[in-house]
Formats: structure tokens, sequence, C-alpha cells
């Protein structure tokens, strides 16, 4: 594993599932995609996301380098960010195609250090103008989640799930300027980021 590790020892949740972990000692830590694990994203995506992704969405993703990245929490992948970069209307901005977390490790940093992460490569890569991605209309946590780290409504996309209900989306957007590439997100949880290169 590469990049990005956190130490926890988490003992703060109601939640039973987060209890087990509690006592624990919990490494979180950021790796590289590549053919070995690319089953692995595919078997988590299926169980996290409501919608299913075709063969050449997880091939591009393996030449997307540090756009893709895995969560780890004590060595088992439990969530993953793949994001791309987008230019329209002369804007270069950097879009989440998928960011999430098994939910039994929800609640432990994970969503956190995945966006510091797409900060991060916001900042290195310089002028880009904004982060967007697509929640569906009545995803509450994942709403909730994005509105504490600065993102907003923006629009809403009618019919943008062709099997899901509701079908629409929020298209939620987070706009950066040269401070704000350069601020770092501050979490609620009890996070120590150990390297962050």
């Amino acid at each position: 594993m590469t990049n990005i590790t956190a130490i926890t020892n988490y003992d703060n949740s109601s939640d039973k599932n987060q209890k087990k972990l509690k006592s624990k000692r919990v490494i979180i830590e950021l790796g590289e995609l590549h053919q070995h694990n690319l089953k692995q994203l595919k078997v988590l995506n299926r169980d996290i996301f409501p919608v299913s992704y075709n063969e050449k969405f997880y091939k591009d993703l393996l030449e997307a380098g540090e756009l893709c990245k895995l969560a780890y929490c004590n060595d088992i992948v439990v969530g993953a960010v793949c994001c791309r970069f987008d230019l329209s209307d002369n804007r270069r901005r950097l879009y989440i195609m998928t960011l999430g977390v098994l939910s039994k490790y929800r609640e432990l940093g994970l969503g956190a250090l995945m966006l510091e992460h797409v900060l991060k490569i916001c900042e290195k890569e310089g002028n880009v103008d904004s982060i967007y991605l697509h929640v569906q209309i009545n995803n509450e946590t994942a709403l909730a989640f994005y509105k504490k780290f600065a993102f907003e409504i923006i629009s809403t996309a009618t019919d943008y799930y062709r099997r899901l209900e509701p079908s629409d989306a929020y298209l939620l957007e987070r706009k950066l300027n040269k401070s704000l590439t350069n601020e770092h997100i501050s979490t609620t949880s009890p996070l120590t980021v150990i390297n962050g290169n």
C-alpha cells in the first residue's frame, strides 16, 4: 500500500458494527489499483452502489493512476474513490465517479481520507475550478457527508439513473480557488494522518 496511512483508536460509535472495531487499533490506508486487485474493486462497487459499471469503466480505471485509490482498513479493501478530469465550458473540473465505503466500515474517517486525497490531486494539478459529482436525491447520508465538506447542490438531473427509483440525482459541486486548494479538510473523526505523501 502506498500514499496515505492513518491510525485511529475508534471509540465513539454507537453503531453495533462499529463496536466490534472500537477496541481495536484501526489502520486505514489508500493503495493503488492494478490488474491484480481490480476484481476486488468490482465486488466492492457491486456491494456499495445500486448501479453497475461496465468493463470499459474498469479498463479505463487501470490507466487512471492517482485518480483511483482503494481504501484499506487493516489490510482489507473496504472502499474506493475513482475520479476523472473534465474539460467543459472552458473549465477544468474533477468529477468524482465513485466514492464509497462498505457500511460496516463507515464512520472511521475513510471517506474523509479519500476526499482529502482528491483535494491533494487538485492542489498538485493546479488550475482546477471545482470538484463535482452526482448523488441520488434520496441518499441523505451521502448528501450530509458532502455538505460537511463544502459541497453545494447546484442542480437536479432529472432521470439521471435509468434503473433506480427515484431516478433523479443532485449535482453537487465544491468550487476551488488558489486558497481553497491549499486548505486541508478537517475531519471530525478521531484520525491521525501518519504519512501524507
